[in-house]
């Protein structure tokens, strides 16, 4: 009998080790192993973390937004913004090269990645990328979108932080502040865009967390901050994925999964950043004509 227990489990073992196999996200999983305990990621920090504690954030006060140069900048011929994020980061991407990609001059760069985000650097560590990619690339402004991987557990120095806590925030808003500082450093000016409605209640309250920290954050920096829960909510503030336009025809906004958008949906989120970026590089711009669903 224990034989044959034996056999079966060895046999589960097999399958599921094929399966993961199969798929990129199974053979990154693989790499980077995490327990799923209680909805909480038992990670380790990595090397680049083990001896560095990552201090309390500074209290949430308000700051004045710097000065943009943008208009400066623009006006010597070349701009260049860049897509900080996840998947949902890639799809405003789309929507923002559609948006300001025929401008003269104006180029827009991705540099989001699925699947990342700021809880789990031990997985990919967002501070060490972003400081990669932006020696590789320079750019003149970062538009920065992350959130829909980061309801998870935080892990420094072996110490667990469970999604949600005192000390998981505090964790969240120094690495906020952390990647916001790397960019500045390099002369990138930040707009960071909130987390749009979710599908699922208990998603979207995991959501409302995360925008609840970035937005302190980008108040107590001085940071552009554009709240898209509003733009992608009806009008009793729930889900729906056909929402009105301008013009009252229903369009689809939302992907299939009740996280990620359509096009539509995007370039949706984009507008008010397009027009954002269009005012402080001093563009006069027209009435944009409503988007047609591809």
């Amino acid at each position: 009998m224990r034989a044959g227990i034996n056999a079966l489990t060895v046999a589960f073992v097999v399958g599921v080790l094929s399966g993961l196999l199969l798929t990129p996200d199974g053979r990154a999983w693989l790499a980077h192993p995490t327990l799923m305990l209680g909805g909480q990621a038992n990670a380790s920090a990595s090397p680049a973390e083990a001896g560095a504690v990552e201090a309390s954030p500074v209290e949430t006060v308000a700051a004045p937004v710097p000065q943009s140069t943008l208009k400066t900048r623009y006006a010597d011929g070349k701009l260049t913004i860049g897509v900080f994020g996840d998947s949902m980061a890639d799809g405003l991407w789309a929507a923002l090269y559609r948006d300001l990609g025929d401008l003269d001059g104006v180029e827009v760069v991705k540099f989001s990645e699925v699947s990342t985000g700021l809880s789990r650097y031990d997985y990919v560590d967002i501070q060490a990328k972003s400081t990669r990619q932006l020696s590789e690339r320079p750019v003149d402004v970062a538009v920065v979108l992350f959130g829909t991987n980061d309801a998870q557990a935080i892990s420094i120095d072996g110490q667990i932080h469970p999604f949600g806590s005192e000390g998981w925030k505090a964790a969240y808003a120094q690495r906020i502040d952390n990647l916001v500082a790397l960019m500045r450093s390099r002369g990138v000016e930040v707009y960071w865009v909130g987390l749009p409605r979710m599908k699922s209640s208990g998603f979207d309250g995991r959501m409302a967390i995360i925008n609840a920290v970035v937005e302190a954050r980008m108040a107590a920096l001085g940071v552009p901050y554009f709240d898209t829960v509003g733009l992608t909510s009806n009008e009793a503030g729930g889900y729906e994925a056909y929402l009105s336009d301008d013009s009252g025809r229903r369009r689809l906004m939302r992907a299939g999964d009740g996280i990620h958008m359509s096009m539509n949906g995007y370039l949706r989120m984009a507008g008010p950043v397009a027009g954002r970026l269009k005012q402080d590089m001093g563009v006069d711009d027209e009435a944009p004509s409503e988007p047609v669903a591809p």
